[in-house]
């Protein structure tokens, strides 16, 4: 899949979904709930058991019912290995530029983690694609609004501490994008996605 088609996506979008499952069976059962909710970008993190073996599983099972990227990805071997099982992005919790160079020798967007604007502007002359604001709850999206500022073409991800209560404060504040993990997770998986995607969607509609 071309890479900014993969992007487009996920800005169109506007939420991935933040897996990180104990099994597989677990990964696939989430996965599931949140396509129910219409939530189809998931990023299966490299916490999880055999995580480049579950994205082998999820690609099989799911095809292009979902995007699937690699999550907690913390060097350019692991980039490899989760591009290699079927990943059509990786993410990273830090800004390692063997990662971005890994990911764009094979095509593939590289979501980094960032929290100062050196890190930012770094990451992007380095080639990343997607800027990670992690973590993001303790920030808030006054921070994610004053980054802007200085950096109005920065493309920004926020997660940690996303939920469906206060993702459209972070799309208000300025975010292309946001991940949600945790909070998705609790009760109504699909429910919860799918209220998600709504408040992404109203932010939106406000911010024209």
């Amino acid at each position: 899949m071309e890479k900014q088609h993969v992007l487009d996506q996920i800005k169109r979008l506007g939420a991935v979904a933040v897996i990180r499952a104990s099994s597989e069976a677990q990964a696939m059962e989430l996965t599931s709930q949140c396509v129910q909710g219409g939530l189809t970008i998931v990023e299966l993190t490299f916490t999880t058991p055999n995580a480049d073996g579950v994205i082998r599983r999820l690609d099989q099972e799911f095809g292009d019912a979902i995007l699937l990227g690699a999550g907690t990805v913390l060097n350019a071997q692991t980039a490899q290995l989760a591009m290699a099982a079927g990943a059509r992005f990786v993410v990273s919790p830090h800004f390692d530029p063997e990662i971005v160079a890994a990911c764009n020798k094979a095509g593939v967007p590289a979501a980094c983690g960032t929290m100062t604007i050196t890190e930012m502007v770094a990451a992007m002359n380095a080639g990343c694609d997607l800027l990670k604001l992690f973590p993001a709850g303790p920030l808030g999206p006054g921070y994610l609004k004053a980054v802007l500022g200085p950096l109005p073409h920065a493309q920004i991800m926020p997660t940690g501490g996303i939920s469906p209560d206060n993702a459209a404060q972070w799309i208000r504040a300025g975010a292309v994008a946001v991940g949600a993990g945790g909070s998705l997770f609790q009760g109504n998986v699909a429910q919860n996605a799918a209220r998600l995607l709504e408040q992404v969607r109203i932010a939106r509609e406000e911010n024209l």
